[in-house]
């Protein structure tokens, strides 16, 4: 039976990762007609409603101090932080760039979950992360501006922001998945995320001129509804199933799935070295999940 529910864990992963990857190209439809900070609120307004079906299932809870400053610090890391910095991070970069920089993520929740969870950091894992990083390294460093992404570098880091907040979020969803399940926590991320971006969709609302075109609609229903209720609800189960550590490293799947979303909605194209960045990227995927019977702790 563990190992049935390990391999419904990392189907769940991996179904998750190819909608995740999706939602890159999905916000750059979505803003070209409208502020970003409006995506995100529409986003987040629409899956709200979605499990507005389940309130009387929730209730069924109860909760201590703890748990309401966790779930609190769940949704600032993730929604609120995580998507702030990534929607200004596609104002400067390319979809196909910042998704792939989300595999920096693994290797940041791996030392993380060793120290907070106490999980086993095998050297195969870190291994893996690091052959992971060198390619986001590579690819980031021959990246090259255009009219879609006047600042690379610029966009990167902030997506690289992105991804420390998507850490803290896996960490502490790790703690919550014990006592609520996956569909509430998802809940919680859409309630508070609403609430959080309202004030920013009502600024943009004075200053920006928002046109709410057939494809933009569309866009923020398919991110509302597909990827945040689905893809996140995917994930937060998959994290009743497999480690922290190991669920990070299918992160990286993530860039892979985006650059071919990206090239055939986008006709975001890769140089050869990118391409090559990319395998490498895909290697240490693979090698940080090959099983390995020596499982000694690295001590951090």
């Amino acid at each position: 039976m563990p190992k049935l529910s390990s391999f419904i864990g990392i189907f769940l992963l991996v179904f998750a990762m190819l909608i995740w990857g999706s939602s890159f190209v999905a916000l750059k439809f979505a803003m070209k007609d409208l502020g970003e900070y409006t995506v995100i609120f529409f986003r987040m307004l629409i899956a709200s409603l979605c499990f507005i079906y389940f309130i009387k299932d929730f209730s069924k809870y109860e909760f201590t101090k703890k748990d309401k400053k966790l779930i609190l610090l769940l949704a600032i890391f993730e929604p609120c932080l995580y998507f702030i910095f990534e929607a200004k991070a596609l104002l400067y970069t390319s979809a196909s760039q910042a998704g792939v920089i989300t595999s920096m993520m693994p290797l940041i929740t791996a030392f993380f979950a060793g120290y907070f969870l106490k999980e086993i950091i095998s050297k195969q894992l870190l291994f893996g992360s690091l052959l992971a990083m060198m390619g986001v390294i590579w690819l980031s460093v021959n990246a090259s501006a255009s009219i879609s992404a006047p600042d690379p570098l610029l966009g990167n880091f902030l997506e690289f922001c992105a991804m420390v907040c998507g850490t803290g979020y896996t960490i502490v969803t790790r703690y919550l998945v014990d006592k609520f399940s996956p569909l509430f926590i998802t809940a919680m991320q859409a309630f508070i995320g609403a609430v959080f971006f309202f004030p920013f969709f009502i600024y943009e609302l004075n200053v920006k001129a928002l046109n709410f075109t057939f494809e933009g609609v569309a866009s923020l229903f398919y991110l509302g509804v597909v990827v945040t209720l689905c893809g996140y609800g995917l994930y937060n189960f998959a994290l009743t199933k497999i480690e922290a550590s190991k669920a990070a490293m299918f992160i990286n799947l993530i860039p892979i799935f985006t650059l071919g979303l990206a090239f055939l909605f986008l006709g975001e194209k890769l140089s050869f070295q990118e391409l090559i960045a990319c395998a490498v990227i895909l290697s240490g995927v693979v090698f940080s999940q090959i099983k390995i019977k020596r499982k000694k702790r690295i001590k951090i």
